[in-house]
């Protein structure tokens, strides 16, 4: 009963998105919240993780949808040296302080103090002040 109950409960929720917010961190958010619900909880737990994530990637997005291709054109026009790393360039990683060179967010792009960017792999991110990657900018 309680796990129709929260299946129901998640559905609804998910229904009720506006279709404005199907943007990439929704569905970035709502794959890595339905990945840690179901390793920590099981089938319910990826049903709810992915509403969860699906939330907070809606909310969390650093850049918004139309400054995200003009930010990576303002990236490339700069001819940033790209740094070459060994781990995985997502979400949540942590780079180094040293070696990397992060760059500051020009105002217009209207990003909130604390954020740089940076080129890993040839891919422009966005990382917070302690250099964890906040955003991927594929």
């Amino acid at each position: 009963m309680t796990n129709k109950f929260w299946l129901a409960t998640v559905t609804a929720s998910l229904l009720a998105l506006p279709a404005a917010a199907q943007a990439q961190g929704t569905i970035r958010g709502a794959a890595e919240g339905a990945e840690a619900g179901a390793a920590a909880a099981g089938p319910v737990g990826g049903v709810v993780g992915g509403a969860v994530g699906a939330a907070t990637g809606t909310v969390g997005g650093i850049l918004g949808v139309d400054d995200r291709p003009r930010f990576r054109s303002y990236v490339r026009e700069r001819n940033v040296r790209s740094y070459d790393y060994d781990g995985r360039v997502a979400v949540g990683s942590t780079l180094p302080a040293s070696g990397v060179t992060y760059y500051d967010v020009p105002s217009e792009y209207r990003v909130k103090p604390g954020y740089r960017y940076t080129v890993v792999n040839r891919q422009p991110v966005l990382v917070d002040g302690s250099h964890r990657i906040v955003e991927v900018l594929d």
